[in-house]
């Protein structure tokens, strides 16, 4: 398997494809409109498939189709849980974010806000959000790598590092949308075709699928349980991390900077819904046939925490070059992600941080593209080292804790500064830091870390005072970031941020306007 040629060759077939589309759009990046937000220039259905590109990672293809396999109908927590977060973006999000904003969301909590601690905050809150996706997503790519070339996982992971450093440094947002757009594609296809080839083995009937399942593994398998999640309460906690995570989450807000107006940006996250909703039918699909036609006991015996179930299901029913298509979409599928989340990374570091807190706005055009290059290192080399560091960790689960942190540490601030006249900025600043701090530190007493990161026995840790046993902080960390944020702006008053609200709201209703200051510029 691990000398797999046609594998192997798909492999390079698309990492030609996707150097030669960096080699283009390298030739047309200069500016920092162009490296952060690929001068507005991409229209709402390229924005559409490269939403759904950045959205649909590791963990919807080989995470979610992992913990279906393993556990039957509780892993589609995940896939429903990350869709119904699209409307909020949609009805909530989407507008402020394209009027007011410009490259990352603190803009938009900024704009009428005290700049410095308000940006400050928010990168800490962004940071610690990419972090956690990037291992997810890194722990994926390495895993496959190892798979498909019989690499040492780290080498694996240095080798998916290295391709996605190439990408940003060079190509920055244009070149990342177009690989998005040829990955979101090749992933549907090979979805599709996967789950195609699938319901050929049971008359292309899921009903029978599912019976199958049941009857081999038993009727609980397409029943909820607490499978994935240890009770209720965690059950609650997941779903509002993923469906109010995914309305917070960094890489995801960026891309609507990247369309014309906001017509084009609500239009683009249709088109994205539409396609990530079909997409997660296929992997209910992929996986419920991958525990009835490879079992759940040869996926985990891959290794990778149950994350390579679809490529072995792919290699079941459509044989070695099937296996290598679905290994080469899988590998596309995790880089482009990866590049996304480095972008959104990078343009905290230079657009939020350097630009507006170091520069005071004051930095050139080359000063900031060299400092966006400069942070696109850096978080390539510390993304291998996490990559390295969580290896056998399932990928869906990872990348649900990162939506946790993002829905206490960026929505509450996001959205009280769209709605509410009275939020100031010692409130902006305590709600991100106090949603980041509290998931982070939940997440380190919590099952998490203390069994599956530094294998303590359960029975040990659970009778002590400090352990936390929801594995998913959310519902504790979101409302105490809404909490704080209410108690602070009612203790303090900012008779700037109060005087600007109007104007704000203007600038969100009807766009931007000559005579206005662009104070989130």
């Amino acid at each position: 398997m691990a000398n797999n040629s046609l594998s192997i060759g798909f492999f390079f077939a698309f990492m030609v494809l996707t150097l030669l589309i960096t080699y283009w759009a390298a030739r047309r990046t200069r500016t920092t409109e162009h490296f952060f937000a690929a001068g507005g220039e991409i229209t709402a259905w390229q924005n559409g498939w490269a939403l759904a590109g950045d959205f649909l990672s590791a963990a919807a293809l080989l995470g979610i189709a992992g913990i279906v396999t393993s556990n039957g109908f509780d892993g589609m927590v995940y896939s429903i849980g990350w869709l119904v977060g699209w409307p909020i973006i949609l009805f909530l999000i989407v507008e402020p974010l394209r009027n007011v904003g410009k490259f990352t969301f603190a803009d938009v909590v900024a704009y009428r806000l005290s700049q410095k601690p308000v940006r400050l905050a928010a990168a800490v809150g962004t940071l610690a959000v990419i972090l956690f996706y990037l291992i997810a997503q890194m722990v994926a790519t390495g895993s496959l790598i190892k798979l498909l070339f019989g690499l040492p996982y780290t080498w694996s992971v240095a080798l998916v590092g290295a391709a996605m450093l190439i990408y940003v440094l060079f190509g920055g947002m244009l070149a990342t949308t177009w690989v998005q757009v040829v990955k979101a594609a090749l992933l549907l296809a090979g979805g599709v075709i996967l789950a195609v080839l699938v319901l050929m083995h049971f008359e292309m009937n899921p009903l029978k699928l599912f019976a199958a399942a049941a009857e081999k593994y038993g009727t609980r398998v397409l029943q909820p349980g607490s499978k994935v999640v240890s009770g209720q309460w965690d059950a609650i906690s997941l779903g509002l991390g993923l469906m109010f995570g995914t309305a917070a989450m960094p890489h995801v807000l960026m891309r609507v900077y990247t369309v014309r107006d906001s017509k084009a940006a609500r239009l683009s996250i249709l088109y994205a819904t539409g396609l990530i909703g079909f997409f997660h039918l296929m992997v209910f699909i992929i996986g419920f046939g991958a525990m009835v036609l490879v079992g759940p006991e040869a996926v985990m015996k891959a290794g990778g925490g149950g994350n390579m179930a679809a490529p072995l299901l792919a290699l079941t029913v459509g044989g070695d070059a099937f296996f290598g298509f679905i290994c080469a979409v899988a590998f596309a599928t995790m880089l482009a992600v990866v590049a996304g989340l480095t972008l959104s990374g990078v343009a905290t570091l230079c657009h939020d941080v350097w630009t507006n807190v170091v520069r005071h706005g004051t930095a050139s055009e080359a000063e900031q593209l060299k400092v966006a290059r400069i942070a696109t290192v850096a978080i390539s080399v510390l993304a291998i080292v996490l990559g390295i560091t969580f290896e056998g960790q399932n990928v869906a689960f990872m990348a649900g804790l990162a939506f946790s942190i993002a829905c206490a540490a960026n929505f509450p601030s996001l959205v009280l500064a769209i709605i509410w006249r009275r939020f100031t900025t010692p409130a902006a600043v305590a709600s991100i830091m106090i949603g980041t701090l509290s998931s982070l530190v939940l997440i380190a007493l919590s099952p998490t870390i203390q069994v599956d990161v530094l294998g303590k026995p359960l029975a040990q840790v659970s009778g002590a005072w400090w352990f936390v046993s929801l594995r998913n902080p959310a519902i504790i960390s979101m409302p105490l970031s809404f909490a704080v944020a209410i108690a602070v702006s009612l203790l303090t008053r900012e008779t700037n941020a109060d005087g600007r609200f109007d104007e704000m709201q203007h600038r969100i209703l009807f766009g931007r306007s000559r005579t206005m200051p662009q104070s989130a510029e």
